[in-house]
């Protein structure tokens, strides 16, 4: 065999399906797990600055921020260890890996090993489309923040109307009904929706909400591709036709 058909078989059996939902995966665990986890610790501190001043105000919401914090944590190592193994898994399915090391997938045991990566894909998969939905709060949140400053700058000739907009933070239960203050107002609110820590946490948040997305696409990606993988092998095993995926 020469160097071009080595080279040519070598990557016909490359599962470039979940090649690229392995890639997808990583992308949007970074995104999410990084950009997460800095957007919780500048959300206690904006919290800490404009709408509460007692401690104990908002110190539930402190230890909830570092118990995500925390999960967060656990989501990274788990998934990087998770995709790794539906990738060597990927590899394993190709027509190459299958010629190399037989007929594995045809007995019970890689049949049951195959479908429990289906089933924890896919259980994976509607478990995460909560946690992107969830995701979205905080960006909803931002968004109605950002949009009334917006209206806060338009209407500054009239002192009167700008004083009675307001974003509370008590209303999304953030802070507790008794908290002082509670909420921002008028030129305050617009000159917290001014500062540094608001923008970045802004942007963090839709960071964290796109990587959430990303890694849904993976994980339905992953689910697609253990299908075929499986389908391929179980069926068509026996005719030397291997998965492509």
């Amino acid at each position: 065999m020469g160097c071009y058909d080595c080279c040519m078989r070598c990557l016909g059996g490359v599962p470039y399906c979940s090649l690229v939902a392995t890639l997808l995966c990583f992308s949007g665990i970074a995104l999410f797990c990084g950009c997460g986890h800095q957007a919780l610790t500048e959300t206690e501190r904006l919290i800490e600055t404009y709408f509460a001043r007692n401690l104990q105000d908002y110190i539930t919401l402190a230890y909830i921020i570092q118990y995500f914090q925390y999960v967060i944590y656990g989501l990274a190592s788990f998934f990087f260890l998770y995709c790794i193994v539906l990738l060597a898994e990927g590899f394993y399915t190709t027509s190459a890996a299958k010629q190399t090391f037989g007929e594995f997938r045809s007995t019970m045991c890689g049949r049951c090993l195959s479908s429990s990566f289906i089933v924890m894909t896919y259980i994976l998969a509607v478990l995460w489309l909560l946690v992107f939905a969830f995701s979205a709060l905080p960006v909803y949140f931002f968004y109605n923040m950002d949009a009334t400053c917006h209206t806060i700058d338009v209407l500054t000739e009239t002192p009167a109307s700008i004083n009675q907009l307001c974003v509370d933070a008590r209303q999304y239960g953030l802070l507790p009904w008794n908290a002082v203050p509670g909420k921002a107002c008028g030129m305050t609110l617009s000159t917290v929706c001014k500062t540094r820590e608001y923008q970045m946490t802004y942007d963090l948040y839709i960071a964290a909400f796109a990587g959430a997305g990303i890694t849904l696409l993976a994980l339905l990606t992953y689910t697609v591709s253990t299908t075929y993988n499986f389908a391929v092998l179980r069926y068509l095993g026996r005719k030397g036709i291997g998965a492509r995926c």
